[in-house]
């Protein structure tokens, strides 16, 4: 079995992120970077299929040249190989762009279960994995809470706010997990090692057929306003028993209340 774990590469939700002051797109390169922890969870579940079976774990992403280290997260987990597709055309691109890119990898890879985490910890979105299962013609389970692959079965539980339902559909399928999936598992110091010698191709557009003008956005962000540094806040004493009252009137004026 061919399996295939799209993960991205995001940058560090504890970092001074910003945007590039010439086109308004998020700073990837001038920002520290990781693979995206909830993607963690889709690598683990990959890895425990292959480890009760007979299965082989690539590690995909898309983006510029220190998306590379989310491909080496993967491997040291556990992963036997990876593909970066890497080119600058893909710059500010949007979900259904991606979706475009990661479907044509998933295509030339040939994979018979492709893994996704719940969404991406700067966009949010959730939606590539639904895009590409359609760009496919694949089915797909989404949302997993517990995974179980039988064959060519794989099952679902999917849970809600107030009820869990099974979900199962038959291979070849696209698969995305939550973060009650699993626990993923940290990278050992043999995996580290182990990882510098697994292969890991790089994929330009062309090596797609995707030509530049089919990636992109719709949406423009026109303008960036910088957060405001913090002030200092207001400090109530309640020496005579008026605290209350300061309190109260602090809300009203700010509208609180």
């Amino acid at each position: 079995m061919k399996i295939v774990v799209c993960a991205k590469f995001v940058p560090d939700a504890t970092a001074d992120r910003r945007f590039r002051p010439e086109d308004n797109t998020v700073d990837r390169a001038g920002v520290d970077g990781l693979l995206s922890e909830l993607d963690e969870y889709a690598v683990e579940t990959a890895l425990t299929v292959k480890e009760a079976g007979d299965a082989e774990v690539t590690i995909l992403t898309v983006g510029p040249e220190q998306a590379a280290d989310a491909v080496k997260k993967g491997l040291q987990m556990g992963a036997d190989g990876g593909v970066h597709v890497l080119d600058d055309a893909i710059h500010g691109s949007d979900a259904v762009a991606t979706s475009l890119v990661l479907s044509r990898a998933l295509t030339k890879l040939e994979a018979d279960l492709v893994v996704f985490g719940m969404s991406s910890t700067d966009g949010g979105m959730g939606v590539v994995p639904a895009m590409v299962s359609e760009r496919l013609g694949l089915p797909a389970v989404t949302l997993g809470s517990e995974v179980t692959v039988d064959g060519t079965t794989v099952r679902i539980r999917r849970d809600g706010d107030t009820a869990s339902d099974t979900v199962e559909g038959t291979l070849p399928l696209v698969l995305s997990v939550s973060d009650q999936a699993n626990e993923p598992r940290y990278p050992s110091f043999k995996g580290i090692m182990a990882a510098k010698k697994k292969p890991v191709e790089t994929w330009s557009l062309a090596d797609l057929e995707i030509t530049p003008d089919q990636v992109g956005s719709w949406t423009e962000v026109v303008e960036v306003t910088a957060r405001p540094a913090r002030t200092a806040g207001t400090i109530v004493t309640d020496e005579d028993g008026s605290g209350a009252g300061q309190l109260v009137e602090f809300l009203s004026t700010n509208k609180f209340l």
